[in-house]
């Protein structure tokens, strides 16, 4: 392991702890998001996204095969202050864009901003020089332009859209996607709502991506504190705790390391409403509500559950999957989970989403009426990574560190169900070694997918995994791998520099693969951070640890330490992005180019 430098603190910030070992927001923040609720507010009138409040299958969405879509600024307030969001026609998500499998789609887009604009058309297969990348797949649509996007639809499901151009996509430019299949859906419902997550700041972007730069932790308010370590002595012991503590000061690393952007700046949406603003899906008693969950969020990640409601998983990414019963998932940013419930009793369900760093939470109801509300449920505490998280993040000749119990021992992999597997060999680039954007290497990457995460193990709840997901009709690539290919996930926390094997976008050549050929990915997290990665105009088939097919997806999100694979049929000609979808993340290196050729 390469060990980190010191990490300052800036000492003029406010604490974060309340005393009982949650998170707080600032008071101050937390009523305003509270009073305001409501969507975005325009100065002097409210606006609502048209299709907010209403079932897909009323007026409100736009539908058909040609949009007019027009990009701008309008002033929003969603926590006392009025500042500027970029939008699509004007509303905050855009609007819920309609399409049909097996039709053309034409999208005008044209730019009312004084800066160049994008839309790019995430999980969606098409040509590349439709895909909206600019640098990438085109150069951008310059102010006053208009650009034309048209291709085929060739695949049904839920998507999203969203700006690939600067931080646009931090400041509002996203919108929800479903396309309806050609032939009947198997997924049958009386009542269908899209749930969009997002996370709203009133800082420029610009300003978060240099806090970070000059101090990784700046937003980082629920580190541990005198009080925390008294609490792990009642729990542990003395002796236990020092050791503990001992071993992270060692890796010069922090155990709530878990986002680089939290509530101390922002505030999170449902469907473009902060929580007391109350988004409200109907159903009647007895009905089959489809809740279409995007995390539309720039730096995001969600727990999300419905107290008193069992969530049937129909689809991840846009692909049906074998429904598979849970209390709880996880969804990280850009991910899309399509679930079914059913209320049988005539009151109101919270649909709750807590951020992982457990700082806040977006809200919403179901309601037989409008106007109803459920009870909210508390934050859970705030989790600390473990050595689950850490697992072999040292080199081969270390020996284990205080605490560590036998199934973290370097080498091999505890499986949820206690089974111990022997963990594949990594291949770290000569790029990782002596490199100032490199902190710490994963020689020894757990591999099994039955892992919830941090926060979510042992919570008494089920809890959705990776294992849990098998994509209906098998693979689309079963013919035998060709190539594989292996990228590690690094970066050097303390210098705010992400890459793959160590390099930033900028110091990279592109990935290329050659048209046809059907490949293994290798991705291993060498970082602390779980990492949301996101390859464009193709397919990722993760697969389990026996490298059997598991389940189709257009993200993957690797846990710290972790080692995972999947399979691409590298059947889309042209030059695509392939990056981590934490905003901050990727425009600070984790992005790389791929060229099929």
């Amino acid at each position: 392991m390469m060990v980190r430098g010191p990490r300052v603190r800036c000492m003029n910030r406010k604490p974060f702890h309340a005393g009982n070992g949650l998170p707080t927001l600032s008071r101050r923040r937390f009523v305003q998001g509270l009073a305001l609720g409501g969507s975005a507010a325009l100065l002097g009138g409210v606006i609502k996204p048209a299709w907010a409040l209403q079932s897909l299958g009323e007026p409100g969405a736009l539908a058909g095969t040609d949009f007019a879509l027009e990009i701008g600024e309008i002033p929003v307030n969603f926590t006392g202050r009025a500042r500027h969001a970029t939008t699509v026609n004007g509303s905050l998500p855009g609007p819920l864009l309609r399409w049909r499998e097996g039709t053309t789609v034409t999208l005008r887009v044209s730019n009312r901003l004084r800066v160049p604009t994008s839309i790019h058309w995430h999980g969606i297969l098409l040509p590349f020089d439709m895909d909206g990348v600019p640098g990438i797949s085109f150069p951008g649509i310059a102010p006053g332009e208009t650009f034309v996007y048209r291709f085929p639809v060739r695949q049904s499901g839920t998507y999203w859209y969203h700006a690939h151009s600067g931080f646009e996509e931090q400041t509002g430019l996203y919108g929800a996607l479903v396309i309806d299949p050609a032939r009947p859906d198997r997924i049958g419902a009386e009542r269908d709502y899209v749930v969009m997550l997002n996370d709203w700041t009133d800082e420029d972007p610009a300003a978060i991506f240099a806090h970070l730069k000059k101090q990784s932790d700046y937003y980082n308010r629920g580190e541990l504190t005198a009080r925390d370590f008294f609490d792990d002595v009642s729990r542990v012991g003395l002796k236990r705790a020092l050791a503990e503590r001992k071993m992270w000061n060692q890796m010069r690393m922090s155990p709530r390391d878990l986002v680089d952007v939290t509530g101390a700046t922002y505030t999170y949406l449902m469907n473009g409403t902060t929580p007391a603003g109350n988004w409200t899906g109907l159903f009647k008693p007895g009905e089959r509500v489809r809740l279409r969950f995007i995390n539309g969020s720039s730096n995001s990640f969600f727990d999300v559950r419905i107290p008193g409601l069992k969530l049937g998983v129909v689809a991840a990414d846009g692909q049906d999957v074998e429904p598979v019963e849970v209390d709880e998932f996880r969804i990280a940013t850009a991910e899309v989970y399509d679930v079914i419930v059913r209320p049988q009793e005539d009151r109101a369900f919270t649909i709750f989403a807590q951020s992982m760093s457990r700082d806040g939470y977006a809200r919403g109801t179901l309601a037989p009426r409008p106007g109803m509300e459920a009870e909210v449920p508390r934050l859970d505490p705030l989790p600390l990574l473990s050595m689950a998280d850490m697992m072999g993040a040292m080199d081969h000749d270390t020996h284990a560190m205080p605490g560590m119990d036998h199934g973290s021992m370097p080498g091999m992999d505890m499986g949820g169900h206690g089974g111990m597997r022997e963990v594949p060999e990594v291949h770290h680039a000569r790029t990782e070694y002596h490199n100032p954007n490199v902190d710490m290497r994963v020689d020894m990457p757990r591999t099994n997918l039955d892992d919830p995460g941090v926060g979510l193990r042992d919570n008494g709840r089920r809890v959705l995994t990776y294992a849990d997901l098998h994509t209906i009709g098998g693979s689309l690539y079963p013919q035998p791998v060709t190539r594989e290919i292996e990228l590690h996930l690094t970066g050097n926390m303390h210098r705010f520099t992400w890459g793959f094997d160590g390099l930033k976008f900028s110091q990279a050549k592109p990935v290329h693969f050659r048209y046809g050929e059907h490949l293994r990915i290798v991705l291993v997290n060498d970082t602390m951070m779980t990492h949301p990665i996101h390859l464009h105009g193709m397919w990722s088939e993760l697969e389990s640890p026996d490298q059997e097919f598991q389940v189709r997806k257009h993200t993957v999100s690797v846990q710290p330490a972790q080692r995972i694979t999947y399979r691409v049929k590298a059947d889309a000609l042209g030059r695509w992005a392939w990056h981590c979808h934490l905003l901050y993340h990727m425009e600070a290196g984790m992005f790389r180019e791929v060229v099929v050729s």
